[in-house]
């Protein structure tokens, strides 16, 4: 018997079976990093956090949020896309580190579309345009005729040079004629809180870490990218109805490892995060941000990415952004 054993072991071995079978066995076995390229206090660093806390009896480990801002996401993307493909250094995938910034910023290091190894899309989520309540408008119509009358005399804060929240902004800019400075950031969480003190008097950001403060009345929303009007914001009309079409584009929330990432690694997160997903609980907290739940597949998750990364080359190029 110990010899029919031996030699069962030693003919796998020789196929190339066993270390595939040992290593789909034993991952993981220590914690896994879930690198979030921006600063605490944002819409992607929340749903981490939200998918974070309840993953460690699927996944096996604890995932553990690590949050590495710069770069309007690079620098976090970079980290990702240099990591070993062991599966232990995974990265939050946001519009603007997959699709915005790659696309406005040739030299910035990694392809979206051929560097990372796409594992599940969490979330998508409305993007919005708020003011400080200090603003002399507090609605689309008086916004705009406010950004007209006095071109240059106004800010907008986004999550970095680069991301989702600068580019939309520069097309909504191209496509209304109007001039508002850029002042990027670390991320959405230091823009948000410039914002709220009334340090800059506009913000383009998702929906989930604005809304808060747009509930408590400590930020105005005028407009938002969404398919139809949030039951959350039921008198803020979309992009698309004040016919800016081409800005009604949500962002979203997925997890994507370095590239090569071994087939058996893949289908185990993406199993443990779309169980944690589907908990009504971990659902609820996020479909409360304004949020909608995706957790597709990675082959639906990379045609995303690609798709996406199209479409801000393209708004790029006709609109002639450069960084």
């Amino acid at each position: 018997m110990q010899r029919r054993a031996f030699n069962l072991a030693a003919g796998a071995l020789a196929a190339g079976t066993l270390p595939g079978i040992a290593r789909a066995q034993a991952y993981p076995s220590k914690p896994v990093r879930l690198v979030v390229p921006f600063a605490p206090g944002g819409t992607t660093d929340i749903i981490a956090r939200i998918i974070a806390e309840r993953a460690q009896p699927a996944l096996g480990q604890n995932l553990v949020v690590e949050n590495k801002a710069g770069g309007g996401g690079s620098i976090g993307a970079l980290e990702v896309v240099r990591a070993a493909p062991d599966g232990y250094v995974l990265g939050k995938a946001t519009v603007s580190t997959t699709a915005a910034n790659p696309a406005i910023n040739p030299r910035i290091g990694y392809d979206p579309t051929t560097d990372f190894t796409p594992i599940i899309n969490v979330a998508a989520t409305p993007n919005v345009i708020a003011v400080h309540p200090s603003f002399p408008a507090r609605d689309y119509k008086g916004f705009i005729e406010a950004l007209r009358r006095n071109p240059g005399q106004h800010s907008y804060a986004s999550s970095g040079t680069g991301g989702i929240g600068h580019l939309q902004m520069e097309l909504f800019k191209s496509l209304t004629g109007t001039y508002v400075v850029h002042i990027p950031y670390r991320g959405a969480g230091p823009a948000l809180n410039d914002t709220v003190a009334g340090q800059v008097p506009i913000i383009f950001d998702n929906m989930p870490s604005a809304l808060p403060f747009i509930r408590d009345g400590r930020l105005v929303a005028i407009v938002v990218a969404a398919p139809q009007r949030l039951t959350q914001l039921p008198n803020v009309p979309t992009f698309k109805e004040v016919g800016l079409e081409p800005v009604n584009r949500m962002a979203y929330y997925g997890v994507v490892g370095p590239k090569g990432l071994p087939r058996e690694v893949v289908d185990r997160v993406h199993a443990a995060i779309k169980r944690t997903g589907e908990i009504a609980e971990v659902r609820k907290r996020i479909e409360d941000t304004g949020s909608l739940m995706l957790l597709n597949t990675p082959a639906e998750f990379a045609a995303q990415i690609r798709a996406e990364f199209d479409v801000y080359k393209r708004v790029v190029q006709q609109q002639g952004l450069t960084l």
